[in-house]
């Protein structure tokens, strides 16, 4: 849910767009509820105060990334403009088997899939599952080395710290499974994923050598491994990737809720949203149309 376009149009016209209100989680494309409150009543109350917050003058605007539907809606019934977006998730049909899920596939998908995990098996690559406090300060550093070395090679600048994974794996270790590839007893690349009893959210992977497939097997099939025998129902495997069809991911609607002070700019967002959610949908019909599944 990116808003630089709305930046730069507020820079061009002389306008502040920072500061702004956000709610969401940092660098974490995954949906959840945005008004914590423990009944309706309270959520109301809630959305009440951030609309007299909205109205002190010293933010631009309000934006309110990624809350489930029902959030959603209560924030457009009070004023907020909604854009929706696409993710690509899979659900556990209750598989016994990654072959059993395999096999619910198209025969060209599920061809493909069954020569990209042999390709990498052919390498000689075997997998290290590791879950919650299994995870030592070794596996940290060198998962943070694959972290690093992809953000290099696509020539970005990675924004997460050793300190932030060494953090996350003493504060939520029930939560987290990282998934090291090894060849020959090395580690070559790894994955991480957070789970919780109904999702497994993938999040970051790198590697540091290149093996044909390995990003597939090391991201996708293990985790989806892990999905069908911890019996977790849904995988969501985080922004962007349309690749991830082909791997028995489905496309999904998800929303972000915007409000903007200014009037004139309001105004253009909300006709710009408009246009944005025709294509939307209409992408969304595209793909539904390429559904992988032999029963689609």
């Amino acid at each position: 849910m990116f808003d630089w376009a709305w930046a730069e149009a507020y820079q061009r016209h002389g306008l502040a767009y920072y500061p702004k209100l956000l709610s969401a989680i940092p660098f974490t494309p995954v949906r959840g509820s945005r008004l914590l409150a423990c009944d309706e009543p309270a959520r109301s109350a809630l959305l009440t105060a951030l609309q007299a917050l909205q109205q002190d003058g010293a933010h631009s605007s309000t934006h309110i990334l990624y809350p489930p539907p029902e959030q959603a809606q209560a924030l457009a019934d009070a004023g907020f403009l909604l854009r929706s977006g696409v993710q690509f998730h899979w659900h556990n049909e209750g598989y016994a088997s990654f072959d059993e899920f395999a096999a619910t596939l198209d025969r060209k998908k599920r061809k493909n899939i069954l020569a990209e995990r042999r390709k990498v098996a052919e390498q000689g690559v075997r997998f290290l599952t590791l879950r919650g406090k299994e995870i030592e300060e070794a596996h940290w550093r060198f998962f943070h080395r694959c972290y690093r070395h992809t953000y290099a090679a696509h020539y970005s600048t990675p924004y997460l710290n050793l300190d932030f994974f060494l953090r996350i794996g003493q504060a939520m270790p029930d939560n987290l499974l990282l998934t090291v590839a090894q060849r020959d007893g090395k580690p070559i690349a790894s994955s991480l994923t957070v789970y919780d009893r109904s999702t497994l959210y993938g999040r970051y992977w790198g590697a540091l050598e290149h093996v044909p497939c390995l990003h597939f097997e090391t991201a996708y099939y293990q985790p989806l491994e892990f999905c069908i025998a911890e019996k977790i129902a849904w995988f969501e495997g985080g922004a962007q990737g349309e690749h991830k069809m082909a791997r028995g991911f489905l496309p999904q609607k998800t929303w972000s809720a915007h409000w903007l002070a200014h009037p004139g700019f309001y105004d253009a967002v909300e006709h710009f949203l408009q246009r944005e959610s025709g294509g939307i949908d209409d992408y969304m019909s595209e793909l539904n149309e390429r559904n992988p599944f032999r029963t689609a």
